[in-house]
């Protein structure tokens, strides 16, 4: 190391290069093309992957990504765009020029209010959009230009309020606001319409520790609702055939 050099703290990622991306890129079930680098080590945005910027859907989750660079802009044919569990602290404001992404995904970063651009807004087209696991705290209002969108992920933020503009997008179908400081006396009185139409299987060491424990807790929780629903079933039963054999002893009698 030379003299008067320090060691950089800052963790070695992979270097992806053209030919690895190349080989990444793989068909969906429904005939797009998909360029998948996830879970790959990645510490900045391959330069070498804007030669393949006619994907469909692009796929840089799971590493350690801090910034997103405004070249992204170059990816004109997304639909989707998964960059949850990163570093990122904020999007680029060219993230607005993808006109025709349905589907962004930003969950698990350290984006606040102030690190969603106000050109999210452009996005006329997209449907699905999850926020959650980031440190929001105000709902950002632009949010109320993206009328196509079905579903909307904001758990586990720093959100105090939610707006009552919300219930107003006109396809808004999903909104999940779990896991933030809401005061309990004034609840939100939205509808709780939850639909799932996609079930993801990953293995559990491609999940960070934090998706991990909110998986396992969210298992623990639905086992332990399935125990007393279970329990409550037996007791019903078992009541059941006692007042029946009960009745069939005095008819007999």
């Amino acid at each position: 190391m030379a003299k008067g050099k320090k060691k950089s703290n800052e963790p070695k990622g992979r270097k992806i290069t053209l030919k690895t991306a190349k080989n990444a890129v793989k068909l969906t079930m429904d005939g797009k093309r998909r360029l998948d680098l996830s879970n790959m080590e990645i510490t900045t945005f391959p330069k070498c992957i804007l030669k393949l910027c006619d994907v469909d859907e692009l796929d840089l989750s799971r590493n350690m990504l801090k910034k997103i660079p405004d070249s992204i802009n170059k990816f004109v044919n997304l639909r989707l765009l998964d960059l949850h569990s990163n570093y990122l602290e904020q999007l680029p404001e060219a993230i607005g020029h993808l006109q025709k992404l349905q589907n962004l995904n930003v969950c698990n970063n350290m984006l606040t209010t102030y690190g969603i651009p106000h050109t999210l807004c452009l996005l006329k087209n997209l449907r699905k959009l999850n926020l959650g696991m980031n440190r929001i705290g105000t709902v950002p209002p632009f949010i109320t230009g993206l009328k196509e969108l079905c579903d909307l992920w904001l758990f586990n933020n720093l959100l105090t309020h939610i707006p009552p503009w919300l219930q107003n997008l006109p396809n808004l179908q999903t909104l999940n606001v779990k896991c933030n400081p809401l005061p309990l006396e004034n609840p939100p009185k939205l509808d709780p319409i939850e639909r799932v139409e996609c079930l993801f299987l990953v293995r559990k060491d491609c999940l960070c520790s934090e998706c991990l424990k909110k998986c396992k807790e969210e298992r623990d929780r639905l086992k332990e609702r399935f125990r007393r629903g279970s329990a409550q079933g037996k007791k019903i039963t078992a009541d059941f055939i006692r007042t029946n054999s009960t009745e069939h002893v005095n008819e007999a009698a």
